[in-house]
């Protein structure tokens, strides 16, 4: 194979990891705070903040993960 093939190859193989990362992490996330959440109805606000910010934070990484395999995407071009 060609360089440019296998840095699509590469870049499409760490992009499908970079996502499946963070809908792994989301949905480990969002399953405890809506336990939490129907335990303590009454918590319901503070669970959701942290919720929002600590999934903000992992789409952070994957959104850098994604970046990073396009940048090295174009470098076998």
């Amino acid at each position: 194979m060609d360089p440019t093939a296998m840095a699509w190859l590469g870049a499409g193989i760490g992009a499908g990891l970079a996502v499946l990362g963070a809908g792994i992490g989301i949905g480990r996330l969002a399953g405890p705070a809506m336990e939490g959440t129907a335990r303590q109805p009454e918590a319901g606000g503070d669970i959701r903040t942290s919720m929002i910010i600590a999934a903000a934070l992992i789409e952070g990484a994957a959104f850098f993960g994604l970046i990073i395999c396009f940048f090295l995407q174009g470098k076998g071009a």
